[in-house]
Protein backbone atom coordinates (compact mmCIF):
# COMPACT_ATOMS: atom_id res chain seq x y z
CA UNK A 1 0.00 0.00 0.00
CA UNK A 2 1.80 2.90 -1.29
CA UNK A 3 -0.50 5.20 0.92
CA UNK A 4 1.87 3.63 3.87
CA UNK A 5 5.35 4.37 2.47
CA UNK A 6 6.78 7.41 4.21
CA UNK A 7 9.19 8.79 0.93
CA UNK A 8 11.72 10.39 4.14
CA UNK A 9 12.67 7.04 4.98
CA UNK A 10 13.37 4.97 1.96
CA UNK A 11 16.02 2.37 3.25
CA UNK A 12 16.33 0.07 5.97
CA UNK A 13 19.34 2.67 7.07
CA UNK A 14 17.32 5.50 7.27
CA UNK A 15 14.76 3.58 9.74
CA UNK A 16 17.85 2.29 11.49
CA UNK A 17 19.51 5.64 12.45
CA UNK A 18 16.04 7.81 13.10
CA UNK A 19 15.65 5.29 15.40
CA UNK A 20 18.64 4.99 16.80
CA UNK A 21 18.30 9.27 17.33
CA UNK A 22 14.48 8.55 19.10
CA UNK A 23 15.21 5.80 21.90
CA UNK A 24 17.18 5.06 24.76
CA UNK A 25 21.06 3.90 23.78
CA UNK A 26 20.59 0.84 25.89
CA UNK A 27 17.21 0.10 24.28
CA UNK A 28 18.98 0.65 21.04
CA UNK A 29 21.86 -1.68 21.63
CA UNK A 30 19.49 -4.18 22.73
CA UNK A 31 17.83 -3.99 19.14
CA UNK A 32 20.74 -3.39 17.24
CA UNK A 33 23.32 -5.88 19.15
CA UNK A 34 24.68 -9.69 18.61
CA UNK A 35 26.78 -11.83 20.79
CA UNK A 36 30.43 -11.43 21.65
CA UNK A 37 32.51 -9.33 18.68
CA UNK A 38 29.32 -9.42 16.72
CA UNK A 39 31.27 -11.09 13.86
CA UNK A 40 28.07 -13.65 13.09
CA UNK A 41 25.65 -10.93 13.45
CA UNK A 42 27.53 -8.76 10.35
CA UNK A 43 28.37 -12.44 8.51
CA UNK A 44 24.96 -13.15 8.28
CA UNK A 45 24.16 -10.14 6.07
CA UNK A 46 27.48 -10.25 4.52
CA UNK A 47 27.55 -13.91 2.76
CA UNK A 48 23.57 -13.40 1.90
CA UNK A 49 24.86 -10.44 -0.03
CA UNK A 50 27.01 -12.27 -2.18
CA UNK A 51 24.16 -13.96 -3.96
CA UNK A 52 23.58 -13.08 -7.11
CA UNK A 53 20.35 -13.17 -9.61
CA UNK A 54 20.32 -13.02 -13.10
CA UNK A 55 17.71 -10.60 -15.16
CA UNK A 56 16.39 -10.62 -18.35
CA UNK A 57 15.40 -8.04 -20.12
CA UNK A 58 14.54 -9.60 -23.60
CA UNK A 59 11.53 -11.59 -22.62
CA UNK A 60 7.87 -10.96 -22.44
CA UNK A 61 6.73 -9.84 -18.79
CA UNK A 62 3.38 -9.65 -17.54
CA UNK A 63 3.95 -8.02 -13.98
CA UNK A 64 5.44 -9.50 -10.45
CA UNK A 65 3.37 -10.86 -7.90
CA UNK A 66 4.47 -10.98 -4.43
CA UNK A 67 1.69 -13.34 -3.65
CA UNK A 68 2.74 -16.42 -1.64
CA UNK A 69 0.97 -19.60 0.22
CA UNK A 70 2.29 -21.28 3.26
CA UNK A 71 0.21 -23.75 5.01
CA UNK A 72 -2.72 -23.38 2.62
CA UNK A 73 -2.62 -19.63 3.23
CA UNK A 74 -2.01 -16.84 0.67
CA UNK A 75 -0.32 -14.15 2.14
CA UNK A 76 0.73 -11.08 0.21
CA UNK A 77 4.76 -11.45 0.32
CA UNK A 78 6.80 -13.42 1.18
CA UNK A 79 8.37 -12.63 4.03
CA UNK A 80 6.68 -12.76 8.22
CA UNK A 81 7.41 -10.48 11.07
CA UNK A 82 9.51 -12.61 13.61
CA UNK A 83 8.98 -13.51 16.98
CA UNK A 84 11.16 -10.55 19.09
CA UNK A 85 11.15 -10.55 23.00
CA UNK A 86 11.03 -7.69 25.29
CA UNK A 87 9.60 -5.69 22.33
CA UNK A 88 7.58 -2.55 24.06
CA UNK A 89 11.55 -1.84 25.83
CA UNK A 90 12.54 -0.47 22.01
CA UNK A 91 9.29 1.28 21.74
CA UNK A 92 6.27 1.08 23.45
CA UNK A 93 3.25 -1.27 22.13
CA UNK A 94 5.45 -2.49 19.51
CA UNK A 95 3.72 -5.58 19.42
CA UNK A 96 0.18 -4.77 18.97
CA UNK A 97 1.92 -1.91 16.36
CA UNK A 98 3.35 -4.54 14.19
CA UNK A 99 0.52 -7.37 14.30
CA UNK A 100 -1.77 -4.84 12.98
CA UNK A 101 0.38 -3.70 10.47
CA UNK A 102 0.51 -7.05 9.63
CA UNK A 103 -2.98 -7.94 9.55
CA UNK A 104 -3.37 -4.73 7.21
CA UNK A 105 -0.77 -6.37 4.95
CA UNK A 106 -1.63 -9.90 4.97
CA UNK A 107 1.41 -11.13 6.20
CA UNK A 108 2.19 -13.53 9.56
CA UNK A 109 2.93 -12.26 12.53
CA UNK A 110 4.61 -14.36 15.35
CA UNK A 111 3.97 -13.39 18.65
CA UNK A 112 7.38 -14.68 21.27
CA UNK A 113 6.58 -16.20 24.94
CA UNK A 114 8.87 -13.25 26.01
CA UNK A 115 7.18 -10.51 24.04
CA UNK A 116 5.56 -7.58 25.76
CA UNK A 117 2.20 -7.93 24.06
CA UNK A 118 0.18 -11.18 25.26
CA UNK A 119 -1.59 -14.16 23.25
CA UNK A 120 -5.17 -13.05 23.79
CA UNK A 121 -4.42 -9.73 22.63
CA UNK A 122 -2.92 -10.37 19.46
CA UNK A 123 -5.19 -13.18 18.51
CA UNK A 124 -7.87 -10.77 18.56
CA UNK A 125 -5.51 -8.12 16.79
CA UNK A 126 -4.72 -10.86 14.38
CA UNK A 127 -8.79 -12.59 14.27
CA UNK A 128 -6.55 -15.75 15.44
CA UNK A 129 -3.79 -15.48 12.46
CA UNK A 130 -1.01 -14.66 14.29
CA UNK A 131 1.60 -17.34 14.95
CA UNK A 132 3.08 -18.03 18.45
CA UNK A 133 6.99 -18.96 19.26
CA UNK A 134 6.96 -21.41 22.16
CA UNK A 135 9.98 -20.73 24.62
CA UNK A 136 10.16 -24.55 26.02
CA UNK A 137 9.60 -24.08 30.03
CA UNK A 138 10.50 -26.60 32.24
CA UNK A 139 7.15 -27.24 34.14
CA UNK A 140 4.86 -29.58 31.53
CA UNK A 141 1.92 -27.35 33.53
CA UNK A 142 2.93 -24.43 32.20
CA UNK A 143 3.60 -25.81 28.57
CA UNK A 144 0.14 -27.01 28.22
CA UNK A 145 -1.21 -23.64 29.91
CA UNK A 146 0.66 -21.87 27.09
CA UNK A 147 -0.59 -24.23 24.48
CA UNK A 148 -4.11 -23.75 25.69
CA UNK A 149 -3.92 -20.79 25.53
CA UNK A 150 -2.77 -20.29 22.16
CA UNK A 151 -4.80 -22.81 20.88
CA UNK A 152 -8.15 -20.53 22.31
CA UNK A 153 -6.55 -17.77 20.66
CA UNK A 154 -6.98 -19.06 17.32
CA UNK A 155 -3.07 -19.59 16.28
CA UNK A 156 -2.81 -21.43 13.60
CA UNK A 157 0.82 -22.53 13.50
CA UNK A 158 3.21 -23.11 16.71
CA UNK A 159 6.52 -22.41 16.58
CA UNK A 160 9.24 -24.34 18.74
CA UNK A 161 12.67 -22.52 19.29
CA UNK A 162 15.95 -24.78 19.64
CA UNK A 163 18.48 -22.12 19.52
CA UNK A 164 18.54 -20.86 22.79
CA UNK A 165 20.14 -23.35 25.17
CA UNK A 166 22.03 -21.28 27.02
CA UNK A 167 21.32 -17.03 26.48
CA UNK A 168 23.95 -15.43 24.43
CA UNK A 169 26.75 -13.14 25.80
CA UNK A 170 26.13 -10.25 24.98
CA UNK A 171 28.72 -7.57 26.32
CA UNK A 172 26.08 -4.41 25.46
CA UNK A 173 23.31 -6.06 27.47
CA UNK A 174 25.39 -6.83 30.38
CA UNK A 175 27.23 -3.45 30.40
CA UNK A 176 23.71 -2.17 30.25
CA UNK A 177 21.75 -3.86 32.93
CA UNK A 178 19.73 -5.76 30.41
CA UNK A 179 20.92 -9.31 31.05
CA UNK A 180 19.54 -11.62 33.58
CA UNK A 181 18.69 -10.64 36.25
CA UNK A 182 18.07 -7.06 34.75
CA UNK A 183 19.49 -3.88 36.30
CA UNK A 184 18.83 -0.36 35.64
CA UNK A 185 22.10 2.12 36.24
CA UNK A 186 22.39 5.81 36.64
CA UNK A 187 23.28 6.01 32.87
CA UNK A 188 20.83 4.10 32.07
CA UNK A 189 17.91 6.86 33.85
CA UNK A 190 20.14 9.42 32.12
CA UNK A 191 19.57 8.26 28.77
CA UNK A 192 16.02 8.03 29.34
CA UNK A 193 15.91 11.67 30.41
CA UNK A 194 17.51 12.66 26.83
CA UNK A 195 14.21 10.81 25.27
CA UNK A 196 11.69 12.32 26.09
CA UNK A 197 9.18 11.28 23.85
CA UNK A 198 9.78 7.30 24.50
CA UNK A 199 10.23 8.48 28.06
CA UNK A 200 6.17 10.10 27.98
CA UNK A 201 5.22 7.39 25.58
CA UNK A 202 6.35 4.40 28.24
CA UNK A 203 5.52 6.13 31.17
CA UNK A 204 1.53 6.62 29.56
CA UNK A 205 1.87 2.85 28.46
CA UNK A 206 3.38 1.32 31.71
CA UNK A 207 6.95 -0.44 32.13
CA UNK A 208 7.41 -2.90 29.65
CA UNK A 209 6.54 -6.70 30.96
CA UNK A 210 6.74 -10.48 29.93
CA UNK A 211 2.87 -10.21 29.12
CA UNK A 212 2.66 -13.50 28.61
CA UNK A 213 3.52 -15.21 32.03
CA UNK A 214 2.18 -12.82 33.77
CA UNK A 215 -0.24 -15.18 35.19
CA UNK A 216 2.23 -17.68 36.32
CA UNK A 217 4.69 -14.90 37.71
CA UNK A 218 4.56 -13.87 42.01
CA UNK A 219 3.58 -10.73 41.91
CA UNK A 220 6.07 -7.95 43.41
CA UNK A 221 9.24 -9.16 42.21
CA UNK A 222 12.16 -7.50 42.02
CA UNK A 223 14.80 -7.73 39.20
CA UNK A 224 16.85 -10.23 40.84
CA UNK A 225 13.83 -12.44 41.70
CA UNK A 226 12.98 -11.99 38.29
CA UNK A 227 16.12 -13.32 36.98
CA UNK A 228 15.97 -16.61 39.38
CA UNK A 229 12.17 -16.87 37.72
CA UNK A 230 13.22 -16.69 34.53
CA UNK A 231 16.16 -19.47 35.01
CA UNK A 232 13.67 -21.95 36.96
CA UNK A 233 10.88 -21.55 34.34
CA UNK A 234 12.38 -22.21 31.26
CA UNK A 235 14.92 -24.70 29.89
CA UNK A 236 15.86 -23.80 26.67
CA UNK A 237 17.12 -26.80 25.62
CA UNK A 238 15.42 -28.63 22.47
CA UNK A 239 15.25 -32.60 22.07
CA UNK A 240 13.34 -35.13 20.46
CA UNK A 241 11.29 -36.29 23.70
CA UNK A 242 10.13 -32.65 24.38
CA UNK A 243 8.96 -32.14 20.75
CA UNK A 244 7.25 -35.36 20.40
CA UNK A 245 5.17 -34.20 23.62
CA UNK A 246 4.56 -30.72 22.36
CA UNK A 247 3.20 -32.93 18.91
CA UNK A 248 0.95 -35.43 20.99
CA UNK A 249 -0.89 -31.62 22.19
CA UNK A 250 -0.38 -29.86 19.61
CA UNK A 251 -3.07 -29.82 16.60
CA UNK A 252 -1.75 -27.51 14.47
CA UNK A 253 1.05 -26.76 12.11
CA UNK A 254 4.53 -27.03 14.44
CA UNK A 255 7.80 -24.88 12.99
CA UNK A 256 10.99 -25.67 14.34
CA UNK A 257 13.30 -22.39 14.72
CA UNK A 258 16.89 -22.29 14.51
CA UNK A 259 18.33 -25.25 12.83
CA UNK A 260 21.56 -24.70 11.48
CA UNK A 261 22.75 -28.08 10.24
CA UNK A 262 21.42 -30.64 8.35
CA UNK A 263 21.27 -32.73 10.56
CA UNK A 264 18.72 -31.16 13.01
CA UNK A 265 16.61 -30.74 9.62
CA UNK A 266 16.66 -34.65 9.26
CA UNK A 267 15.63 -34.76 12.74
CA UNK A 268 12.81 -32.17 12.10
CA UNK A 269 11.85 -34.48 9.23
CA UNK A 270 11.61 -37.77 11.32
CA UNK A 271 9.34 -35.89 14.06
CA UNK A 272 7.06 -35.31 11.51
CA UNK A 273 6.96 -31.61 11.75
CA UNK A 274 5.44 -29.22 9.17
CA UNK A 275 8.53 -27.01 8.72
CA UNK A 276 11.86 -25.30 9.93
CA UNK A 277 13.19 -21.70 10.08
CA UNK A 278 16.69 -22.06 8.99
CA UNK A 279 18.09 -19.18 11.60
CA UNK A 280 21.07 -18.48 14.31
CA UNK A 281 19.25 -15.84 16.74
CA UNK A 282 20.36 -13.03 14.38
CA UNK A 283 23.87 -13.38 15.25
CA UNK A 284 22.89 -13.02 18.99
CA UNK A 285 24.03 -16.75 20.03
CA UNK A 286 26.91 -18.20 18.66
CA UNK A 287 29.49 -15.96 17.22
CA UNK A 288 31.45 -18.60 16.02
CA UNK A 289 29.02 -19.97 13.72
CA UNK A 290 27.98 -19.64 9.73
CA UNK A 291 26.21 -17.32 8.03
CA UNK A 292 22.67 -18.67 7.58
CA UNK A 293 22.54 -18.10 4.85
CA UNK A 294 24.82 -21.29 4.26
CA UNK A 295 23.25 -23.89 5.89
CA UNK A 296 19.72 -22.63 4.37
CA UNK A 297 21.37 -23.79 1.01
CA UNK A 298 21.97 -27.52 2.31
CA UNK A 299 18.94 -27.89 3.87
CA UNK A 300 16.84 -26.91 1.24
CA UNK A 301 18.59 -28.66 -1.18
CA UNK A 302 18.24 -31.86 1.10
CA UNK A 303 14.71 -31.72 2.70
CA UNK A 304 12.53 -29.00 1.12
CA UNK A 305 10.28 -31.55 -0.87
CA UNK A 306 9.42 -32.80 2.86
CA UNK A 307 8.78 -30.02 4.87
CA UNK A 308 8.40 -25.98 4.29
CA UNK A 309 12.38 -24.42 4.68
CA UNK A 310 11.95 -21.04 5.81
CA UNK A 311 15.03 -18.59 6.54
CA UNK A 312 16.08 -15.87 9.23
CA UNK A 313 19.21 -14.11 10.32
CA UNK A 314 20.56 -11.78 8.40
CA UNK A 315 18.01 -10.23 5.99
CA UNK A 316 17.26 -6.69 5.86
CA UNK A 317 16.04 -5.55 2.79
CA UNK A 318 13.66 -6.73 -0.30
CA UNK A 319 16.72 -7.58 -2.49
CA UNK A 320 17.57 -9.75 0.33
CA UNK A 321 14.40 -11.45 0.52
CA UNK A 322 14.95 -12.12 -3.38
CA UNK A 323 18.63 -13.71 -2.54
CA UNK A 324 17.34 -15.80 0.55
CA UNK A 325 14.01 -17.39 -1.97
CA UNK A 326 16.81 -17.68 -5.07
CA UNK A 327 18.72 -19.78 -2.49
CA UNK A 328 16.01 -22.21 -1.38
CA UNK A 329 13.64 -20.81 1.02
CA UNK A 330 10.27 -21.21 0.63
CA UNK A 331 9.42 -17.54 2.84
CA UNK A 332 11.66 -15.48 4.96
CA UNK A 333 11.45 -13.83 8.26
CA UNK A 334 12.70 -10.16 9.53
CA UNK A 335 13.13 -9.46 12.93
CA UNK A 336 15.31 -6.22 13.10
CA UNK A 337 14.11 -4.26 10.05
CA UNK A 338 10.18 -4.17 11.57
CA UNK A 339 11.78 -2.84 14.90
CA UNK A 340 13.97 -0.38 13.31
CA UNK A 341 10.56 0.75 11.70
CA UNK A 342 8.77 1.39 14.60
CA UNK A 343 11.21 2.78 16.68
CA UNK A 344 12.00 5.16 13.49
CA UNK A 345 8.35 5.88 12.84
CA UNK A 346 6.07 4.81 16.00
CA UNK A 347 2.21 3.53 15.08
CA UNK A 348 3.37 4.03 11.64
CA UNK A 349 6.13 2.47 11.37
CA UNK A 350 4.73 -1.17 11.26
CA UNK A 351 2.87 -0.36 8.09
CA UNK A 352 5.76 1.85 6.72
CA UNK A 353 8.36 -1.06 6.84
CA UNK A 354 6.26 -3.73 5.19
CA UNK A 355 5.40 -1.35 2.05
CA UNK A 356 9.36 -0.43 1.75
CA UNK A 357 9.83 -3.90 1.93
CA UNK A 358 7.17 -4.91 -1.00
CA UNK A 359 8.85 -2.07 -2.71
CA UNK A 360 12.18 -3.46 -2.57
CA UNK A 361 11.38 -6.85 -3.33
CA UNK A 362 8.52 -5.99 -6.34
CA UNK A 363 11.45 -3.77 -7.91
CA UNK A 364 13.76 -6.99 -7.93
CA UNK A 365 11.61 -8.89 -9.77
CA UNK A 366 10.72 -6.23 -11.86
CA UNK A 367 14.12 -6.17 -13.06
CA UNK A 368 14.94 -9.73 -12.77
CA UNK A 369 11.57 -10.57 -15.40
CA UNK A 370 10.40 -12.77 -12.61
CA UNK A 371 6.71 -13.29 -12.29
CA UNK A 372 6.33 -15.13 -9.29
CA UNK A 373 8.24 -16.10 -6.25
CA UNK A 374 8.53 -19.53 -6.46
CA UNK A 375 10.63 -18.77 -10.28
CA UNK A 376 13.09 -16.62 -7.93
CA UNK A 377 15.64 -19.40 -7.97
CA UNK A 378 15.79 -19.64 -11.64
CA UNK A 379 17.59 -16.47 -11.53
CA UNK A 380 20.03 -17.87 -9.02
CA UNK A 381 23.70 -17.27 -10.27
CA UNK A 382 24.90 -20.61 -9.27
Amino acid sequence: MLTDFNSQYPSVEDLRERARRRIPRFAFEYLDGGCNEDINLHRNTADLREVQLIPHYLRNFNGADLKTTLFGVEYAAPVGISPIGLQGLVWPNATEILARASVRHNIPFCLSTVATGDIETVGKITDGKAWFQLYHPTDNALTDDLLKRAHNAGVPVLVLLCDVPSFGFRPRDIRNGLAMPPKMSVRNFVQIFGRPNWALRTLANGQPEFANLKPYMPKGLDMQQLGKFMDQTFSGRMNAEKVERIRERWKGKIVLKGVANVADAAEAVRLGLDGIIVSNHGGRQLDAGEASIHPLRRIAQQYGEQLVVMHDSGLRTGPDIARSIASGAAFTWMGRTFMYGTAALGEAGGNHTIAMLKRQLQQVMEQLCCERVTDLPQHLVR
